[in-house]
């Protein structure tokens, strides 16, 4: 059966509309899904939203199921929980997850999805995406028992990788953060807080994640000799000056990138469908419901979208709920 649907669309770069349109049946290896909620991730969607993807990354900042081109018309997203209506058997009823746009209905291989357990609510399940970021990182960091850490970086993948730093035996985390808001989502999560001014040094890893030069200098002042930076900060088309003068040689420090295009070589044995079930496994813990900031109705996302990418609307994971006739 044939089922209406309507989408958000980014037109041009800072404006975006609704639009609607009839979804073809779901074949038999298809699932139809009815969206419950989707999250907006506040870095990476709003790079998109205001049209600051360079050109020689517009392949590799595809999302699976993206339609149209950056800088626009483009349908972008990736954070979507639902219940699927139609498809197998074993799946009709199930809340899953799935890497997909803000769209109130839509057909996916039944592959594409990823089953919600039980014990993980349908709204913190839109963070899944952006913990299976934090797992890929931390494969690749490989933090070890005891390690001196920082987060440099309150945003959502900075908080979701000090949440899972959190359960580490006997490490010191603190997210550092220029914001003194974030100081009660870092209690939350479990973890220290501090400005960038008063952060603990010696730190054996930094894990940077605010997307500014100012926080990749500081991430690399914070370290102990023959310590590393984890860079997980996305820069789009902005250019960043880095201080490698000085001690950076003679104390032999690491800046090294991670992202979850693809999986750690540290676990090449893994699917990305077991870090991803990983992810929605840790998503158990309640305490990462303090990465959820805010809500609206997906029908506001013309009007909210232009104001989570101006910072008028503060947010790590925007929340956006569909109503039960979407």
């Amino acid at each position: 059966m044939k089922a209406a649907a309507r989408a958000f669309w980014l037109r041009s770069p800072g404006e975006g509309e609704i639009r609607e349109f009839t979804l073809a049946a779901p074949r038999e290896d298809e699932v139809l899904v009815r969206a419950l909620y989707s999250g907006v991730s506040r870095g990476t969607e709003t790079l998109v939203f205001r049209g600051g993807v360079p050109e020689s990354q517009h392949a590799a900042m595809r999302a699976p199921f993206q339609e149209g081109d950056f800088p626009g018309p483009v349908k972008y997203g990736y954070l979507s929980v639902g219940v699927v209506e139609e498809g197998p058997a074993a799946l009709v009823g199930r809340t899953v997850f799935c890497l997909y746009p803000h769209q109130t209905r839509y057909v996916v291989p039944a592959s594409a999805v990823t089953v919600v357990p039980d014990d993980v609510p349908a709204a913190r399940a839109v963070l899944a995406g952006t913990v299976e970021t934090a797992v890929n990182a931390l494969w690749d960091a490989a933090p070890l028992v005891g390690d001196r850490i920082a987060v440099v970086g309150g945003g959502m993948v900075g908080c979701s990788v000090a949440a899972l730093l959190a359960r580490f035996p006997g490490v010191r985390v603190q997210l550092v953060d220029a914001d003194p808001a974030r100081a009660r989502t870092a209690e939350a999560l479990g973890v220290g807080f501090a400005s960038p001014a008063d952060a603990l040094g010696d730190c054996d890893l930094v894990v940077h994640a605010s997307a500014t030069e100012q926080g990749l200098a500081r991430s690399l002042e914070l370290l102990t000799a023959e310590g590393s930076v984890l860079e997980l900060s996305w820069y789009g088309d902005r250019k960043v000056s880095l201080p490698l003068g000085e001690a950076f040689h003679s104390r032999r420090l690491v800046i090294r990138s991670s992202q979850v295009g693809t999986v750690s070589p540290a676990r090449a044995n893994r699917s990305y469908g077991d870090r991803l079930a990983l992810a929605l496994k840790l998503l158990a813990d309640p305490a990462l419901d303090a990465l959820v900031t805010g809500e609206s109705a997906f029908d506001e996302l013309p009007e909210v979208m232009p104001k989570l990418a101006s910072g008028e609307i503060p947010a790590l994971c925007h929340l956006v709920r569909y109503g039960k006739s979407a």
